[in-house]
């Protein structure tokens, strides 16, 4: 298999930023691309809408089905996922990419921060993914990918986070689980995360603007997704792939085309240890 075409690509959190990107790099194989959030119109700060990124979708070559989406609540989860499958004929991808971050200390991080990270971050990849694993094994190739980090247990990654940092490895560990427990149905379950920041809103609002700079695009992830996709569901599973080792084992060379700014070296990302 080449591409994705006509498969159909369920994906949390794809108004903007990465779930975005990743929609319209599937589009462009023509996938049947499942655009779920919450924003269904435009906001004062924050760019997409479901029905923006929707149309998006279509102009770049793809099917387009947008469904607002709480992923806290957990019969909305199940009923965009039925809602999908119906629509679409089934469901090939789920992309767990909604998330949620507060990079407070711990005296900082306020009980509903605390609940909106677990919620937002482990507990909807973990409803998500229940919700759709029953039409993932009638797939023909059938991927969860989840945007969360490679787990690594060294207190360095806690102490300045801690409400964050278990709520993303949360993620992981929930994918580390359902690799195992449904490889016999040949699901592969992966965690793919960036080496470096991504220049998204996230990252707009909770760092300073140089480091913005010194991020690259959201394309990066885009590509890597795409890349891991189309691997053979039975033989790839269980992996926490970072986002450059992905595309250099693809061939690709030159990372540069992915930087904001060419002349800034990339600042790497959380939870990963720097070649």
């Amino acid at each position: 298999m080449s591409d994705l075409q006509n498969k159909t690509i369920f994906i949390t959190g794809s108004t903007r930023g990465i779930g975005r990107e990743i929609a319209l790099r599937c589009a462009r194989d023509g996938a049947k691309v499942v655009i779920t959030g919450k924003t269904t119109e435009p906001h004062s700060k924050l760019p997409g809408t479901i029905h923006s990124v929707a149309e998006e979708v279509r102009a770049a070559g793809g099917q387009a089905l947008a469904i607002q989406l709480d992923v806290r609540d957990e019969q909305a989860i199940h009923d965009a996922v039925e809602q999908a499958a119906a629509h679409f004929g089934g469901i090939d991808v789920l992309i767990n990419n909604a998330s949620a971050i507060s990079l407070t200390p711990t005296l900082e991080t306020t009980a509903k921060r605390l609940d909106l990270m677990w919620d937002v971050n482990m507990r909807a990849t973990f409803l998500a993914s229940q919700a759709c694993i029953p039409h993932l094994k009638k797939a023909a190739n059938p991927h969860i990918l989840t945007l969360s980090p490679p787990l690594n247990m060294e207190a360095k990654w806690f102490a300045p986070h801690v409400a964050y940092t278990i709520s993303k490895f949360g993620m992981s560990m929930v994918m580390l689980g359902l690799a195992q427990e449904f490889a016999a149905d040949g699901i592969a379950v992966n965690c793919l995360w960036p080496r470096t920041l991504i220049a998204t809103s996230a990252i707009e609002f909770n760092f300073p603007p140089e480091l913005l700079r010194a991020a690259r695009k959201p394309a990066i992830i885009a590509d890597a997704a795409h890349a891991i996709l189309l691997r053979d569901s039975k033989t790839f599973s269980g992996h926490f792939f970072i986002d450059d080792e992905v595309l250099r084992a693809e061939g690709v060379k030159d990372l540069g085309i992915y930087a904001v700014d060419p002349g800034v070296r990339p600042y790497p990302d959380l939870f990963v240890l720097q070649p």
